[in-house]
């Protein structure tokens, strides 16, 4: 049998036992069945059960990793890695006369992790980065039967994409992504949503709220809530594990307006012309810092964008050229202004000026000097852009003879 293969040992083997068995003739087997298996026992120590010359040489095992080398695995796979004990499966096979291929495995839970290489070291370096936040989604194959996902991360990101882009303005958009990638998707990326606890969610807010992030926690929980409610309309969850959670409370602070004084010093500090003018538009406009780049000036009225308008619905706000900045448009050798410098720039400048106020306090101020002067709320609230309500912003359309009437008070 030296030339046989195990699998063709063992058939034949057992026609012989059948056969034997019929004339009870078992016992005059013995001596081949041992036989049969020390032939086992050999090639099992030889490193497999061969049915080829490369799988004999084939050798099957554990590699452990430690913990220093883990350290940028992402957080949810970490946890699995550790409760699994730090292994992978390792396979050395011949590639060559002299050489051997490495490959590393992991595949459980959901995760179907694969690379191999000529060096054992590299193989483990390729690993680890598969494993890092950035790339773990690409190796988790669980997902719904309607092929919606399940696990928290790819359904965040899918949430934003189908639905969330169309809800909200693009600024908000842009923002609620980062908080995701930031400080969500570290922490639950790669845990299947209905696995999520509402205990888990009260520590991870409880931590921000313990650190003074009491913004970033309420921030957090109105986005987790989303996810949550959007997960429920398609089956994935029942309840909502927000609702044994405390939300966080934040009170944020109102803008301070200027006094006069320092509305002059802004305007003297400015570093450039064109910060000098974007500060006037901001103390005389009440733009955003985020809309000064759409503004542009249509005749007698400042144009730009409302920064503030929910569902992709663009809208701009007018805001007539008042007797206080009239003097910095008549600056300008044309009808167009200059583009805005960018923001960060401006915000620099600004606090150089004063640092106990922020930008954004020049929408506080111009609110402020509106109302000193007796600009009427309608007229106030389009300059503002602030919403008048379904009936009102159904009912309401304002003149521009009517605007400019209200703007020529703001004269101080």
């Amino acid at each position: 049998m030296a030339h046989s293969t195990l699998s063709d040992d063992l058939i034949a083997f057992s026609t012989k036992l059948l056969l034997a068995r019929q004339k009870g003739e078992i016992l005059h087997l013995a001596k081949e069945m041992n036989e049969i298996i020390e032939k086992a026992m050999s090639i099992e120590r030889e490193g497999g059960f061969g049915y080829s010359s490369e799988a004999k040489n084939t050798i099957s095992a554990t590699i452990k990793f430690n913990k220093k080398e883990i350290d940028n695995m992402s957080k949810t796979f970490k946890k699995e890695f550790i409760l699994n004990g730090l292994v992978a499966h390792v396979l050395k096979k011949p590639s060559g006369k002299n050489s051997f291929l490495y490959e590393i495995r992991y595949r459980r839970n959901g995760y179907n992790i694969a690379t191999s290489s000529t060096s054992l070291a590299e193989a483990k370096q390729k690993f680890l980065a598969m494993t890092r936040p950035e790339n773990i989604g690409k190796y988790y194959t669980k997902r719904a039967a309607s092929g919606v996902p399940t696990i928290f991360g790819e359904f965040a990101l899918y949430y934003f994409e189908k639905f969330r882009k169309q809800r909200v303005a693009q600024k908000t958009f842009t923002n609620d992504l980062s908080r995701l990638k930031h400080d969500l998707l570290p922490v639950f990326g790669m845990r299947e949503i209905k696995k999520i606890a509402p205990a888990d969610c009260q520590e991870l807010l409880d931590n921000l709220m313990n650190q003074g992030k009491c913004r970033t926690a309420q921030g957090l929980y109105n986005l987790l809530s989303c996810i949550f409610k959007n997960a429920i309309a398609h089956d994935i969850i029942q309840k909502n594990p927000l609702a044994l959670v405390t939300k966080p409370q934040y009170e944020q602070e109102s803008g301070s307006a200027l006094t006069r004084e320092e509305e002059k010093q802004v305007l003297n500090g400015a570093k450039t012309p064109e910060n000098r003018l974007y500060f006037a538009i901001a103390l005389y406009c009440g733009l955003r810092p985020n809309e000064y780049e759409s503004a542009k000036i249509e005749g007698n009225i400042i144009v730009a964008l409302n920064s503030k308008r929910h569902n992709g619905k663009i809208e701009y706000k007018r805001i007539p050229v008042s007797p206080m900045l009239r003097p910095y448009l008549n600056e300008l050798s044309s009808n167009l202004l200059p583009p805005a410098p960018p923001v960060v720039k401006l915000r620099k400048n600004f606090s150089e000026i004063l640092p106990n106020h922020i930008l954004y306090d020049c929408r506080t101020t111009f609110y402020s000097r509106c109302k000193e002067c007796g600009v009427e709320q309608y007229a106030l609230n389009e300059f503002m852009g602030h919403s008048l309500g379904k009936i009102g912003n159904a009912y309401t359309d304002l003149s521009d003879e009517y605007l400019l009437r209200e703007a020529e008070k703001i004269r101080y």
